[in-house]
């Protein structure tokens, strides 16, 4: 018989200890179930609430994940805009929309959703400072149409206002969760399927079904949360049945735990490799396209992700699941071949950047400096981190740098990400890129409403942006979310705004 070697048995310990200690705080959190049949969902959590749970923040996404919280609209897979707490909109004019609302809709304390109360909901979210990071740059105002409806309005024309309104940030709370001082708490004061009964800091939640919602009721009596920060202790709470739902399973954790409980679920995150296209070698575009065609995209997805992420076609992945259908359009495959041709490398040196704060981008500048050199580049790899090197990266002071970028932010549309890395005007251009052209086919796509025809133009926009080699956009990451045999109906959401829904429950 085998005997264990010494660290082997330690992890066995430490992941053993790590589950029985989880286990004790899901028992100290749970609530009684309404019966014996009745059971709540355990679930594990990667990050701690930053903000105290307030819709404001980042930990609005709590809230859309545990379903307490509700917006005016959600967004369906394409990115459209689909009824929620508002049934129907309309465009007025250029900057004013009307939302009618849901009818006999009560919040978690028991006061019902009223047209005064969605607007000042949204009124403080806009007055918030600072704002949340849907409303960045934009200046909104709410008022009342009648008793069932409300107008908001924007200082310039927006075609995505149904699509803002879908984020977690501005979701529509009771009055009694605005408290002095500009403090909002979520706490009995949402309108979904499940109620915040108590949050216990960064350690724990309790949510517990609401009798009186709306919609569909929820399957399961009660959610109970804990935070884990640790990635071995969530993958032993999946293995040992501590928890129904675990939130981010480390790749290297994934060997040890039974494969039909763990889900790959595509990210809107892009792994890009962005080549500063005014000073230096890759100021010259055959030179870039030489970068280019060195990248062996699927020797990186395999040795650094092992096989656990998706080779990139394109900046958009299939997180966005038109992406690929629109890349089949002869229009994107003519603008592809505008591309220079490569120029041989002939030893020229270029300095190579990234950061130590996602774990994975060190790995994938050791494999591109390969890749790159036995292309006839010189490579010098400089690693900091993200904090010590972000300045020096957007000052251009490397030839190339290496991102794990989000490409859909808060509206579920990418508009905004292209903007901001690849106009001339763009907060974010890495790159130093600046094409006419490129700010052009931006702002077309910018201007028409969410639906095919926008799609279409950031699509054009994306293979323009391509054909001119200022990015090599390497794979597209995925989460991996971890269910038990006994949860049915979670949700696996690219956009992390959704994960227990009213039809999440257990087994038997």
């Amino acid at each position: 018989m085998a005997i264990p070697r010494p660290k082997a048995v330690a992890a066995i310990l430490l992941s053993s200890a790590m589950a029985a200690a989880l286990s004790a705080c899901f028992a100290q959190g749970t609530a009684p179930s309404a019966s014996s049949t009745d059971s709540r969902i355990k679930v594990a959590m990667l990050q701690p609430p930053r903000s105290g749970l307030t819709p404001l923040s980042d930990d609005a996404f709590k809230l859309s994940r545990w379903k307490t919280a509700e917006t005016l609209v959600v967004l369906d897979a394409l990115g459209d805009a689909q009824p929620s707490l508002s049934t129907a909109w309309t465009q007025l004019d250029g900057r004013n929309w009307r939302f009618e609302l849901r009818a006999g809709v009560k919040f978690h304390d028991g006061t019902l959703l009223t047209a005064e109360q969605v607007a000042a909901s949204l009124t403080a979210a806009a007055n918030a400072k600072p704002k949340p990071r849907i409303l960045d740059g934009v200046q909104l105002s709410v008022r009342t149409d009648g008793g069932n409806a409300v107008v908001v309005t924007t200082q310039t024309d927006d075609p995505l206002v149904p699509q803002r309104l879908s984020s977690p940030q501005l979701s529509i709370l009771a009055a009694s969760a605005y408290k002095p001082g500009g403090v909002v708490s979520p706490i009995n004061a949402g309108t979904g399927p499940y109620v915040l009964a108590s949050a216990d800091g960064t350690s724990s939640a309790t949510l517990n079904r609401f009798a009186d919602y709306w919609g569909e009721k929820a399957a399961s009596g009660g959610v109970d949360v804990q935070y884990v920060p640790d990635g071995t202790a969530r993958a032993a709470a999946l293995r040992t049945g501590t928890a129904d739902v675990v939130e981010a399973i480390p790749v290297g954790q994934v060997a040890q735990i039974k494969a039909d409980l763990i889900h790959e679920v595509p990210m809107p995150r892009t792994n890009t490799l962005y080549l500063n296209t005014k000073a230096g070698p890759f100021a010259d575009p055959s030179v870039r396209a030489a970068a280019r065609t060195s990248v062996e995209r699927a020797t990186i997805v395999d040795r650094v992700y092992e096989g656990r992420a998706d080779i990139a076609e394109g900046f958009l992945g299939p997180a966005l699941p038109w992406a690929a259908k629109e890349r089949q359009n002869a229009s994107y495959i003519e603008a592809l071949k505008k591309r220079a041709e490569a120029a041989p490398a002939n030893g020229r040196r270029i300095k190579l950047g990234t950061f130590t704060d996602r774990a994975e981008l060190p790995e994938v500048a050791v494999q591109l400096e390969q890749q790159l050199e036995a292309a006839g580049f010189i490579v010098e790899q400089e690693v900091r981190e993200y904090q010590h090197i972000e300045a020096d990266a957007l000052a251009g002071k490397f030839d190339a740098f290496i991102l794990s970028r989000a490409t859909v932010l808060d509206s579920g549309d990418p508009v905004a990400y292209m903007f901001s890395d690849f106009s001339c005007k763009g907060s974010f251009n890495i790159s130093q890129f600046c094409d006419p052209e490129v700010d052009a086919a931006l702002s077309k796509a910018a201007a028409i409403p969410a639906g095919p025809e926008r799609r279409a133009a950031i699509a054009a926009a994306e293979a323009l942006i391509l054909s001119k080699d200022a990015a090599v956009p390497l794979l597209h990451e995925r989460v991996i979310q971890g269910e038990s045999a006994r949860i049915r109906n979670v949700e696996r959401d690219p956009r992390e705004r959704a994960l227990i829904t009213s039809k999440t429950g257990i087994s038997g």
